[in-house]
Order: C-alpha cells, then structure tokens, then sequence
C-alpha cells in the first residue's frame, strides 16, 4: 500500500517534464536573473536600457542574461525602434513551479527532523 505521499509524489512526476524544469531552473540560476524577472513581474513590462539602470550591472552583462532569459522562454523582448521592450512570460514558469507545488504537498511540517540530528540509523565503526 502506497502512502500518501508516495502517492502524492508519484502524480506529480507525472506531470512533470524534468527537462522543461531544468531548462527554467537553469535559465534562472543567476542572481541577475532573478532580480531581472522581479522587474519585469513588478512592472508588466520594460525597456531594456531602463532593465540596465534598475539592475546595476554593464549594458552587455544585462543583455547576456536578457539574451537567456529569453532562450528558455522566460521572457519575450518585442522591438519597438530603437529599444526592445521585455515583458515576462509567466506561463513558462509552470514547470518548475509545479515541481515545487509537488515538493510543498509533500512537506509534513509534523515530520520535519531536526537538521542538527539524523534519525537514520547510524553506522557502527569497529574499534
């Protein structure tokens, strides 16, 4: 008999893509990045020289992580002469939030061990 979060789990691995999660977690595996999508997810959508200014980092450095972003689908930059203007793509955060929806669902607070302590067994050394 399954438990139920054995169950839980194995639901979940079923609609979850592994390659679509990681290609999102590894497009957002960048500090940068990261505060790049909580821009855009503040103000809907930007140019990418206004991006360059709230960011703080070098034009090529924050049009290299623009450039990622937009390879996995995470955000879309729309040419309006003479900038692009980047809007964030939400639904293609969806792989990797469902991964972590699944992992939540799982999560007892009740079985939650203590991190200074394992309650595995312990090997036993010869002395």
């Amino acid at each position: 008999m399954m438990s139920r979060f054995a169950e839980r789990a194995s639901s979940a691995e079923d609609r979850i893509d592994p390659e679509a999660v990681a290609a999102v977690a590894k497009a957002l595996g960048h500090p940068a990045r990261i505060r790049i999508v909580r821009l855009l997810l503040e103000r809907q959508s930007c140019i990418g020289g206004d991006i360059v200014g709230d960011i703080g980092l070098a034009q090529s450095t924050v049009s290299e992580h623009l450039r990622i972003l937009k390879a996995a689908g995470i955000i879309q930059g729309e040419i309006e002469r003479p900038r692009v203007c980047y809007a964030l793509r939400p639904a293609s955060l969806l792989p990797l939030a469902g991964l972590l929806e699944a992992i939540r669902d799982q999560t007892d607070p009740s079985s939650v061990a203590d991190p200074g302590r394992c309650d595995a067994p312990q090997p036993t050394t010869a002395n």
